[in-house]
C-alpha cells in the first residue's frame, strides 16, 4: 500500500539464551541484517535499534521493549519491524495484543519480515503463527527443564558456582576450586569447628579486608546491572557465613533444583521441600573434611539450641520490625536483672553498637516496656476511630497529596519532559527527511541522532521513575486496606507479636534527647524525650515525624 506518510521505524531485536544455542539463523546480528536490508529495500527510515539479548519471549517485562514502547508513546517512530513474530514474543496472548491491537489503535504499523506480517495488511495466519509461537515457548522451556534434569541426575552443576569454587575452563558443568576464595572458605569452617561463632568469624573477616561473596562477584567474576550491583555490601555478616557453613557443595556433593518457576511464564520461583533435591555425592573436589564439616554444625547450632530451651530468655514481639533511626539495623533484646526484676530492665538496642562493627552506631536503646506501652496506645488510639473519623483522615490526606507544591513542580517537569520528547522526535524526523533528500550527510546525521537519543533516554528514565497512574487512588486503596484492618480489632489488652505483624511494617528508633546543656542521663528518673517513628502496613508513617515525649523512668 503506498503512503505519502513517511515512515520512521524502530527495529526490534530479540534473541534468549536457549535459542542463541541454536546457531546464526536467529542472531541478533542476522536480525540486525534482515531488517536493515528490508528498509533500504522498501525506502524506510530506521532510526533507531531496541535490543534485548538473552531474555525470554515468555513475558514482555524486557528493558529495551519498554524503552521502546515508551518512546513510541511519545510518537518518536510510526513503525515497529522485527524479523518475525517470536520476536515481539512468544506469549499467544500479549504478542497478539501488540500486534493486532495495540499497534493498529496507536497508529504503528508493525511488521514481522519472515511472517509476511503487515498491519497494513490482512493477516488470515496470525491466529495460528501466534499459538504455533506460544507451542514452542512451552516445547523450549521442557526440553530445558529435562536438559537441567537429567545433567542434575548426572552431577554436573548446571548453575552458578558458590563461593570458594569456579567452572572449570573445559567444562562449564564442573566445579573445581577457586584459588583466591578457596582459602576463605577453609578458614569459616576451621574456626566454626574451633568453637567460633558466625559473628565472631564474620567480624574477624571484615577486620581482614576480606571481600564477601555477592561482592567478589559484582567485580571480579559476574556481570552485573547498575542496581544489581548496588545490592553487594562491602562486608560480611552472620548470615552470610551461616550459609556457607550450612552448604554441602563443599563435602564436594552437589545439590541442585532448590526452586523452580512457578510458571512458564512468570520469573517468579517457589522452594522446593528438601526432600526434593537432587543431590548427587563426590561430584567435585571438597574443600572441607566431613569431620570439620560435622564439627562446624554441631558448634553453629549449639548456643542456638540451649537459647530454644531457656523459659526465661527475653522474646521481643518487635522482632524483625524495630530498627536503628541513626543506621537502620536491627535492635535486638538486652539488660540484665536486678533483685530478680527482668522486664524493668529489657532493652532493645541497636546491634552496631559492638565496637567490631563495621560501621559501629553511636548508639540507640530504647526500654521495652516503654516501646510497647506507647505502641500500644498508638493501636487503640486508631482502633477507637469512627467511621467519620476514618473517611476523615483519608480526605485529608489525598487533600494533602492533590495539593502538595512539590506534586505540581513535579507535573512541570513532566511535561517539560513530554514536550522535549515530542521535540526531539521531530527533530530526529526533520534530519532522516534531510538526510534521505541528500540534505544532510550520514555521518553527521548519525552524530545528532545519537545525541538526541541519548537525551531522550534520560528524559525516558525521569518519566518511568516519577509518573504515577494516580496517586489519589492508590492512596486512597491502601487506607482503605489498613481501616479494614483496624475495623477487625476492638481494643488492645495485652500487645502480641501477631498483632504488631498485622498492622506494623516498621518502627524507628532514634537516640535519647536531653533537655539542653545536658550531654548524658545523670540519675535514673531524669525526664527525656526518644524519637519512636511507627510505619504502618499500606499507609506508611500517620503524621510525618512525631518526636514522643517518653514517660519519666522510676527510681529503683
Amino acid at each position: 500500500m503506498k503512503t505519502d506518510r513517511l515512515t520512521i521505524a524502530f527495529a526490534y531485536l530479540r534473541l534468549s539464551r536457549e535459542e542463541a544455542r541454536g546457531g546464526e539463523s536467529s542472531s541478533i546480528t542476522n536480525q540486525r541484517s534482515i531488517i536493515e536490508a528490508y528498509c533500504k529495500q522498501h525506502g524506510i527510515n530506521l532510526v533507531r535499534t531496541f535490543v534485548d539479548d538473552g531474555w525470554s519471549g515468555g513475558n514482555f517485562e524486557r528493558p529495551d521493549f519498554r524503552n521502546m514502547m515508551r518512546q513510541l508513546e511519545e510518537g518518536m517512530a510510526n513503525t515497529v519491524i522485527t524479523k518475525d513474530l517470536s520476536r515481539l514474543g512468544r506469549d499467544m496472548g500479549e504478542a497478539s495484543y501488540y500486534a493486532e491491537q495495540f499497534f493498529p489503535e496507536h497508529g504503528i504499523r508493525y511488521i514481522a519480515i519472515a511472517d509476511n506480517f503487515d498491519t497494513e495488511h490482512e493477516n488470515i495466519m496470525a491466529p495460528f503463527q501466534f499459538a504455533m509461537n506460544e507451542v514452542y515457548l512451552r516445547d523450549g522451556s521442557r526440553k530445558v527443564k529435562d536438559v537441567l534434569r537429567n545433567k542434575r541426575e548426572n552431577g554436573k552443576y548446571c548453575a552458578c558456582p558458590p563461593f570458594g569454587y569456579k567452572k572449570e575452563p573445559t567444562d562449564n558443568n564442573h566445579l573445581i576450586p577457586d584459588e583466591v576464595t578457596a582459602p576463605i572458605v577453609q578458614r569459616i569452617f576451621d574456626r566454626a569447628a574451633a568453637g567460633d561463632s558466625s559473628h565472631k568469624i564474620s567480624d574477624e573477616l571484615n577486620e581482614d579486608g576480606i571481600i564477601p561473596p555477592l561482592k567478589y562477584r559484582v567485580l571480579y567474576r559476574d556481570e552485573f546491572s547498575a542496581q544489581g550491583a548496588s545490592y553487594a555490601s562491602d562486608y560480611w555478616n552472620h548470615t552470610t557465613v551461616k550459609r556457607i557453613l550450612k552448604n554441602q557443595v563443599y563435602l564436594g556433593h552437589t545439590l541442585l533444583g532448590k526452586s523452580r518457576k512457578v510458571s512458564v511464564k512468570s520469573k517468579k520461583k517457589a522452594k522446593v521441600p528438601k526432600q526434593d533435591w537432587t543431590v548427587t555425592k563426590n561430584t567435585h573436589l571438597p574443600l572441607v573434611s566431613q569431620d570439620v564439616f560435622d564439627r562446624a554444625q554441631e558448634n553453629m547450632g549449639r548456643n542456638t539450641r540451649a537459647y530454644q530451651s531457656y523459659d526465661h530468655v527475653r522474646k521481643s514481639i518487635f522482632s524483625g520490625v524495630v530498627v536503628c533511626q541513626k543506621c537502620g539495623h536491627a535492635l535486638c533484646s538486652c539488660g540484665t536483672v536486678y533483685k530478680g526484676e527482668r522486664e524493668k530492665y529489657w532493652y532493645l538496642s541497636c546491634t552496631q553498637q559492638r565496637k567490631s562493627a563495621p560501621k559501629p552506631c553511636s548508639g540507640v536503646r530504647i526500654r521495652y516496656a516503654d516501646l510497647v506501652e506507647l505502641v500500644r496506645q498508638e493501636l487503640n488510639a486508631l482502633l477507637s476511630l469512627t467511621e467519620e473519623e476514618m473517611d476523615a483522615i483519608v480526605r485529608e490526606v489525598v487533600g494533602q497529596q492533590s495539593n502538595e507544591k512539590s506534586r505540581k513542580e513535579r507535573r512541570r517537569k513532566q511535561e517539560k519532559a513530554r514536550a522535549r520528547l515530542g521535540t526531539i522526535g521531530k527533530i530526529i524526523t526533520k534530519l532522516y527527511t534531510d538526510n534521505a533528500e541528500g540534505r544532510l550527510a550520514d555521518d553527521r546525521l548519525y552524530s545528532m541522532v545519537s545525541d538526541l537519543e541519548q537525551e531522550a533516554d534520560g528524559l525516558n528514565e525521569f518519566l518511568a521513575e516519577t509518573e504515577e497512574a494516580n496517586p489519589e487512588e492508590e492512596t486512597q486503596a491502601n487506607y482503605d486496606r489498613f481501616f479494614d484492618l483496624v475495623r477487625q480489632y476492638t481494643h488492645i489488652e495485652e500487645l502480641d507479636q501477631e498483632t504488631v505483624q498485622t498492622f506494623i511494617e516498621r518502627i524507628e528508633v532514634g537516640p535519647k534527647l536531653l533537655p539542653d546543656g545536658t550531654e548524658k542521663i545523670i540519675h535514673r528518673n531524669q525526664a527525656y524525650r526518644q524519637s519512636v517513628r511507627i510505619y504502618y502496613k499500606f499507609i506508611g508513617e500517620m503524621e510525618g515525624e512525631a518526636v514522643r515525649n517518653m514517660p519519666q523512668k522510676v527510681s529503683i
